[in-house]
């Protein structure tokens, strides 16, 4: 199994809204991918490991597949369309991350 990881570094005034991003862009790429997306989490940056400092990463999402080869030809058609969404809850830039899930 492997997980795609999307990362929003944190930085001072940059924009996420959470809500959108939970409650919207994940719930339509759920359905953009279909079936080949196992999974996905959410979570949301709340600190740095040293106390007050602030987290890396404003927000984050998790989806699980089965192999790249199980995301990338669910992704590929959908790519332009859930990509071209960002806009709407935030104004940085992603970082992505395809691992090999070991323990789950």
């Amino acid at each position: 199994m492997i997980k795609v990881t999307v990362m929003y570094p944190h930085t001072p005034g940059a924009r996420f809204d959470h809500d959108y991003y939970r409650d919207k862009h994940m719930p339509m790429v759920q359905d953009k991918l279909g079936p080949a997306c196992l999974r996905y989490t959410v979570d949301k940056g709340l600190s740095g490991g040293a106390p007050g400092s602030p987290p890396p990463y404003v927000g984050t999402c998790s989806l699980f597949f089965e192999s790249v080869d199980a995301f990338q030809t669910a992704f590929g058609p959908k790519a332009q369309e859930i990509l071209g969404d960002i806009p709407n809850y935030t104004d940085l830039q992603p970082v992505m991350m395809i691992s090999e899930a070991v323990v789950s």
